[in-house]
């Protein structure tokens, strides 16, 4: 594509490195673009929750949505789920070891949240 014109002006090439085979990128986001996922990830950072916990730290997490995204995060690997022999018996969600690699990139998300929030503040004034 280099040399090629585009609605008259020339396509510059991409500096960038390749796309590697099975992109991380795609992969990580795939973990994180669900609906409530970097949420329930947040709060288990704090430690092991159960179901109920976790919609009291969601309030606007349904139900279902919160069944679904945990379901897909233990089969990702994200976090574990376990079930304690109490009665009436109970379980508990915490973060894997890859669920804990994934902190920094949240944090790192916030952070910049905090400075897009804070500059639509400032153009508001």
């Amino acid at each position: 594509m280099i040399g090629t014109t585009i609605m008259g002006l020339k396509v510059r090439k991409n500096l960038s490195p390749p796309v590697p085979h099975d992109c991380p990128l795609s992969e990580c986001m795939s973990v994180l673009g669900g609906a409530w996922t970097p949420n329930i990830i947040w709060c288990l950072s704090g430690g092991v929750r159960r179901f109920n916990e976790l919609r009291v730290d969601i309030p606007k997490i349904s139900a279902k949505v919160l069944t679904v995204r945990l379901k897909e995060l233990e089969q990702k690997g994200i976090i574990y789920r376990e079930v304690k022999a109490t009665s009436p018996p109970s379980v508990e969600y915490s973060l894997s070891g890859v669920g804990n690699d994934l902190l920094p990139a949240i944090n790192a998300i916030v952070e910049v949240g905090h400075k897009l929030k804070q500059n639509r503040m400032d153009a508001n004034d």
